[in-house]
């Protein structure tokens, strides 16, 4: 049987992974019977990973002629006389709009039904959500026969109850043990309260014992009798010599004194608060000329280079050109491949993948070994922490553009996900790239199968 690429944009890619049967119809019957039957509907619709039903249902839908699909017999009929080359361009549109990434252009997608009735495609490869357009006719038709979970999405969920499960019996029991140890914790501290409270009344019962001793009676009725007489014996009563006389107007003039400087000061806040706006407003203006005057720091060497870089890239140069500005530079390899994608991309928000793709030419001159592509998968991991929402979403996209553009290998991508993940990092960059680094793993042992 022969095979032709999927989706028309792949057709002349002689390595192209995703392959599908070419077409092959049959015309039967004759008159107002006649039909067309796409013989191998069925193995087309399984390369595609759809039923054979819609893509029947999408023929009949663009050519406005009935059509069925028998799921017992596996035969495919449309009403009509249709040629071979126009329902295969039927199958090409159905393609783009059913089955290929809006995003990386991938036919590896999965048929999302949401709860507000809303088609979108999810791609394996680099985790792009596409957005049908339920104008189209074959939208309700999905909605009314929606395709079939993954095995593998059940199998998924009965895991997770079962962790789910797990994890509230094991808190269950820690809780079950902490209560017990506070159990064990509150039995030893009520027992050390008791031996605690019988030493005390041991060690009261002995100084009674002492206290009954004559000689300490004694002692202790000799010091009691002393300080009552020591307290019969004060007397209280205000001097009233000339010199107290004085000593007391003193202070009195002091505090009156203090009052009056509070005052003064008080007033003089006041006056200073009612000063004329003119002295504020040549204050104000004497600071702002302060403020307004620049103050000029010298660019440090990486901005210094990233301006060198987009000077150079405002006179369109060649790649050995832009290699030349990259090699007279005295930056660490990281720090100038840094700012080759600062150059690059500074400011860029939707439409990152667009611009890399653009832009290709000048990251492959700058790649020319593997230690070089490591050093540019970690500069658009770095610039994906600093960069736009917008361009943050499309890192598995341009992963995917420059895997599919030879810049980057398959090997180093993977090894540095997968230090990324070895060393605990958690940013946004490696939680996109998930998506896409599994696809790769994934096609690789599909490949390895094969062999």
């Amino acid at each position: 049987m022969a095979l032709q690429n999927i989706g028309a944009s792949n057709r002349d890619d002689a390595f192209y992974r995703y392959k599908m049967p070419r077409m092959i119809t049959k015309i039967e019957g004759r008159g107002n019977g006649i039909k067309t039957n796409v013989v191998n509907m069925v193995d087309i619709a399984k390369a595609l990973a759809r039923p054979a039903s819609y893509t029947t249902k999408y023929f009949g839908c663009e050519l406005g002629a009935q059509s069925k699909f028998d799921e017992k017999t596996g035969i495919s009929l449309v009403n009509g006389a249709h040629d071979t080359a126009k329902l295969a361009g039927l199958l090409e549109v159905f393609i783009k709009k059913y089955v290929q990434c809006y995003g990386c252009g991938n036919p590896e997608t999965e048929i999302l039904i949401s709860k507000t009735q809303m088609i979108s495609l999810k791609c394996a490869a680099c985790g792009f959500v596409s957005d049908v357009d339920m104008r189209d006719k074959l939208t309700t038709f999905i909605l009314k026969n929606p395709p079939e979970q993954k095995k593998g999405g059940k199998d998924k969920k009965a895991m997770r109850r079962a962790e789910k499960e797990r994890m509230k019996e094991g808190e269950a029991a820690d809780e079950e043990q902490k209560k017990l140890k506070k159990d064990k914790k509150k039995g030893a501290s009520s027992k050390e309260s008791t031996s605690k409270g019988s030493k005390k009344k041991a060690a009261a019962g002995s100084d009674e014992d002492h206290s009954t001793s004559p000689t300490r009676s004694r002692d202790g009725d000799n010091a009691a009798a002393d300080e009552d007489d020591d307290d019969d014996d004060v007397q209280w009563q205000t001097d009233t010599s000339l010199e107290a006389a004085k000593q007391r107007m003193q202070e009195q003039l002091s505090a009156a004194t203090a009052e009056m400087v509070m005052l003064s000061t008080e007033e003089t806040e006041k006056k200073k608060k009612q000063a004329s706006p003119k002295e504020a407003t040549a204050n104000g203006s004497a600071k702002a000329q302060e403020i307004s005057e620049p103050v000029v720091t010298k660019p440090s060497p990486y901005e210094e280079l990233v301006g060198d870089i987009k000077a150079s890239l405002g006179s369109v140069p060649t790649p050995t050109q832009l290699k030349a500005v990259l090699a007279s530079s005295t930056l660490p390899p990281q720090d100038v491949m840094n700012a080759l994608l600062d150059a690059l991309f500074d400011g860029v928000g939707k439409g990152f993948a667009k611009e890399v793709v653009k832009n290709k030419k000048y990251l492959a001159a700058a790649v020319p070994d593997e230690e070089a592509q490591t050093l540019l998968v970690k500069a658009i991991e770095a610039f994906g922490g600093k960069c736009n929402p917008e361009a943050l979403k499309e890192v598995p996209v341009v992963l995917k553009a420059l895997y599919d553009g030879d810049v980057l290998e398959e090997e180093t991508i993977v090894d540095w996900y997968n230090a990324a993940v070895a060393a605990g990092k958690n940013s946004q960059v490696v939680k996109n790239a998930k998506p896409f680094v599994e696809w790769l793993q994934s096609a690789e042992s599909e490949e390895e199968d094969d062999e």
